[in-house]
């Protein structure tokens, strides 16, 4: 398990998420450089997070003037994967090492490569900050 510190503002976040929501959040990552909040909730609560076509997502959004993220949280590498990359479809997941980094190739469904990567690249720039704070994945290349 690894050991993470909230501070303060994170702390406030989660229990504005859980108050609007319900939802429970296990962490909470603020991203000031792309102006976001990650949530990592309970296994089975994105849907409670995310609301009704996406209402709580964007009470929250309007409330923290950010751009907000749900993924939910799952003990194992490729379940947090799985879960970072949804709704694409994950084929396999591999981790090198090279160089003293750690390297994560994810296969996806060739139909899905769009959705994995997300707009502007959004999937794979969340991904890449929750794998290296969770599981210390120092580059992600999808495939």
């Amino acid at each position: 398990m690894v050991d993470i510190k909230l501070t303060a503002e994170e702390m406030r976040y989660m229990a504005l998420l859980q108050d609007l929501t319900g939802a429970i959040a296990r962490d909470c990552i603020v991203d000031n450089e792309n102006n976001r909040v990650i949530f990592l909730v309970r296994p089975g609560d994105a849907g409670k997070a995310i609301g009704r076509r996406g209402s709580n997502i964007n009470r929250l959004r309007k409330l923290l003037g950010k751009e907000i993220e749900v993924v939910e949280y799952a003990d194992d590498l490729e379940a947090m994967v799985k879960n970072l990359f949804a709704p694409a479809r994950i084929l396999g997941v591999r981790v090198v090492q090279r160089n003293g980094r750690k390297i994560l190739y994810v296969t996806v469904d060739p139909n899905d490569k769009g959705r994995a990567i997300g707009k502007g690249g959004r999937k794979v720039s969340v991904a890449r900050i929750v794998l290296k704070r969770y599981f210390d994945i120092d580059e992600i290349k999808i495939r």
